[in-house]
């Protein structure tokens, strides 16, 4: 197990401190801006009356620029400057944040929220895929396990701390107010990046795609159980706020209870791994959060206020230490000269599911609770997990690339 989650560059520790931190500070800061901005999109829409359909709307436009961005963001990782790409694309959404915050005060809201998800998602895909694709080499020899865990706690703390910031916020004020606050920390987050000197990957354009043979059989189940993963996370950010509006007759501050609620959770499930990584096979593991993730959203149609504010603590412990789990794996069987473009290729994937559920949602409406849709899916997790099961008596774990 140990070569799968260590990657040695054959440097020593000196002067890796500083690039951490100013790391570190940077997935702080833009976790908070990229949270806070889907929180207040999210429920700016329902309180002025698009409900679930119009949540739904957002969320797919943004999907389908992911979709499209994430194979191109993947290429550009890997040919140029993971840093300066990163820093480009702080500054863009820190440019698009103000913009829609302007725009707000003066043209209907449904229409810039829409525009502005068409070039947020584009420029947070490239932010996300070049700052992600960094760790291997942050870490620098160290534990990849310990250091994707750090990034990971450093990230859901940030959206713990939107969560709170955007609930607020939103709170009984001008719709502009919270995109203009959060437009600072992306700005904060590009400064952090740009005081960091980190040598860049490679720019080495021989490696023209990824091989068929690294996409193995395990890695296809890897990029299926991530899909699964992601679009249990989308469902939540799709049906949350409608779910605390509709069903449990709540307001922004509710739904800024259940935001942190996931992203208390995510903050354990995030450093959870360090301590269990050796007690199962990675294919296991990927099935047993599977499982308990489909329990807990089925569970959600039941239970009432607290109880379903500490489920969604559990939904995003166990999205989390999945997430983890499968960055730490793709990372240390993917070559790191190619860690973007298969990142791309599986967050394609998870975005072309997560499209299925906002096509279905958008065109069901409020005809259906939102707490239908949660135990629907947790349906479909089950019977996925059957699915990966087939074949898994397979060696799963290999190697590196």
């Amino acid at each position: 197990m140990s070569n799968l989650v260590r990657i040695h560059h054959g440097k020593g520790r000196a002067d890796r401190s500083n690039p951490c931190l100013g790391f570190l500070a940077s997935t702080l800061s833009a976790a908070v801006a990229r949270n806070g901005y889907y929180i207040a999109s999210a429920w700016i829409l329902v309180e002025r009356g698009y409900g679930t359909a119009g949540v739904a709307t957002f969320l797919a436009i943004a999907s389908i620029v992911e979709f499209i961005a994430s194979p191109l963001a993947g290429v550009a990782a890997d040919r140029f400057d993971r840093r300066c790409l990163n820093v480009t694309a702080d500054l863009s959404r820190f440019a698009v944040m103000l913009a829609t915050a302007c725009a707000l005060l003066y043209m209907d809201v449904f229409l810039i929220i829409c525009l502005s998800a068409v070039l947020f998602s584009f420029c947070d895909r490239v932010a996300l895929t070049s700052s992600q694709s960094m760790i291997p080499v942050i870490a620098d020899g160290r534990d990849l396990v310990a250091s994707n865990s750090a990034v990971f706690f450093v990230m859901q703390f940030g959206n713990l701390g939107a969560a709170l910031l955007a609930g607020l916020l939103l709170h009984e004020r001008s719709p502009a107010l919270p995109f203009t606050v959060l437009a600072a920390f992306f700005l904060f987050s590009a400064g952090c990046l740009g005081s960091m000197r980190l040598k860049p990957v490679s720019r080495d354009v021989r490696i023209a795609k990824i091989s068929a043979a690294q996409i193995d059989l395990s890695l296809r189940r890897l990029i299926v159980v991530y899909a699964l993963l992601y679009t249990s996370a989308v469902l939540v950010s799709v049906m949350g706020s409608s779910f605390i509006f509709q069903e449990q007759k709540g307001t922004a501050v509710d739904f800024g209870y259940l935001e942190a609620a996931w992203s208390a959770g995510s903050l354990i499930g995030a450093v959870i791994l360090i301590r269990i990584e050796r007690a199962m096979s990675t294919h296991a593991r990927h099935l047993m959060l599977l499982g308990l993730t489909a329990l807990v959203l089925m569970a959600l149609t039941s239970l009432r206020p607290p109880w379903t504010v500490i489920l969604f603590a559990v939904l995003g412990f166990l999205y989390n230490l999945g997430r983890v789990s499968v960055e730490v794996t793709l990372q240390s069987r993917v070559s790191v000269y190619l860690l973007g473009r298969a990142k791309g290729v599986m967050h394609s994937v998870a975005v072309a599911l997560g499209l299925l559920v906002f096509g279905i949602a958008a065109a069901v409406g409020d005809r259906a609770f939102p707490s239908t849709f949660f135990f629907s899916f947790g349906v479909v997790l089950l019977i996925s997990i059957l699915c990966l099961n087939v074949g898994a008596g397979q060696p799963q774990e290999k190697g590196e690339s």
